[in-house]
Parts: structure tokens; sequence; C-alpha cells
């Protein structure tokens, strides 16, 4: 598949940095955080355990004998396998296509399976950012835009905050380690690109729903 991706001079970028801007950091979602999170895969799994629950204890209050109604209840096997197979499949293969890049001027997401795009974000752009933490270590960055620069939720789906439609926050989604990477981040915005390569461990620490914002709106602006 890294054939598909021979024109880009530089790995997740369609052209060479400009002289004075420098690559910080580069990384990708973890699949498996990203089937569970953005495809919501236990959910999935869940349903149809408690369908088939359901269908044995059915069987059972009809005065079935335990092997019938295990029999009766085998074919939900296949169909769950034939909903969640394509759902991690599909989470494999943005993981793996999708490279986010963090240079000392902006964001840079090369996203898109079968038809790649490349969406820079400059940091000139970014009002905020914010982070949830899963519990696994990965987590989410979005990114809270100013107005005027126009962004469409669909193209950037999954990574982008979820719900926010009609002002979309595009999102590291789902990236291993993403307190060192908020706090890169952080240092980059903040304009101190040395520092920013340096593995930085204090960045704000919250498992909550809401995104943690580890750049306040006057620094990312500046």
């Amino acid at each position: 598949m890294s054939g598909d991706y021979d024109f880009e001079p530089v790995r997740g970028l369609p052209e060479h940095l400009p002289a004075g801007e420098t690559l910080i950091w580069q990384g990708g979602p973890d699949w498996r955080s990203l089937a569970v999170r953005a495809f919501h895969l236990k959910k999935v799994v869940l349903y149809f355990g408690l369908l088939a629950i359901w269908s044995i204890v059915s069987a059972w209050a009809d005065d079935r004998k335990l092997g019938e109604a295990l029999v009766g209840a085998a074919w939900i096997l296949p169909v769950t396998l034939a909903a969640v197979v394509p759902l991690a499949l599909l989470a494999w293969l943005i993981a793996r296509t999708t490279v986010y890049s963090i240079t000392s001027k902006r964001v840079v997401m090369r996203i898109g399976v079968a038809l790649p795009i490349t969406i820079n974000i400059p940091f000139k752009a970014i009002e905020s950012i914010g982070m949830r933490r899963h519990h696994d270590g990965s987590g989410d960055l979005p990114a809270s835009i100013m107005k005027g620069y126009k962004l469409a939720f669909l193209v950037l789906w999954p990574h982008v905050r979820p719900w926010h439609i009609r002002h979309p926050q595009p999102m590291l989604r789902c990236v291993p380690d993403c307190e060192r990477v908020a706090g890169i981040l952080a240092q980059a915005i903040s304009g101190d690109a040395a520092q920013a390569r340096q593995p930085i461990t204090d960045a704000a620490r919250e498992p909550d729903r809401r995104p943690t914002p580890v750049v306040p709106a006057s620094a990312a602006a500046a």
C-alpha cells in the first residue's frame, strides 16, 4: 500500500516543507482504539450478545431444551461477524493510510483511504486545542478553529470531533501516547519548536468526555 503514496516527497506531506519550517512529530490513529470509539465496535458486539441471550431465554421459556435453544441462536454468530469484521477492517485501513504531522507552523492531516487528501491547518487558525484521554492511553486532540477558516465535517470524518457539524473541529483521533503528543503540539503552537521535539509528559490529564484545554486561545492565536 505504500506505493500509493510514492508521490509524496516526505511521508504524509504533499511537498517539501518551506525554508524555516521543520517537521516535529508524525503519527496516526491506533486502529483498535479507532474501531471502538469511531465505529463503536464494542457496542455492536454487545448488541448481538444481548440478542443471543434474548433468543436463548425465549427458547428456554418455551420449554425447549438448552441444546435446541443454543442451536436456535447460532445464526447470530455469522451475522455478528458480518457486522464486526468490515468495521474492524475499515478502522485498520483508515489508521494505516492516515498520517498526522506537526510542524513548527501547522498541523497537516493526510487522510482518506480510496481518495487521499491533505488538510493543512496553520497554527494562526487554531483558537485552542483540547485533549480527551482514553483508558488505553490513546486520546483525541480536537482543534477549535477560528471563524473564516472553512472545513467540511464529512470530508474530515472520522478525524473530527463528533457532533460538531456546523463548526467542525479537526481532531487527531485515537493517537497513542496522547499526553506526550498534546505537549508537543502545545509547545509547537507556543512557538517553542525546539522544546517541542522533546517528550512532554505534563499535559493536562482528564479522561472526561469534554476535551481538556491544553493550549489557551491567547497562546494559539499568537
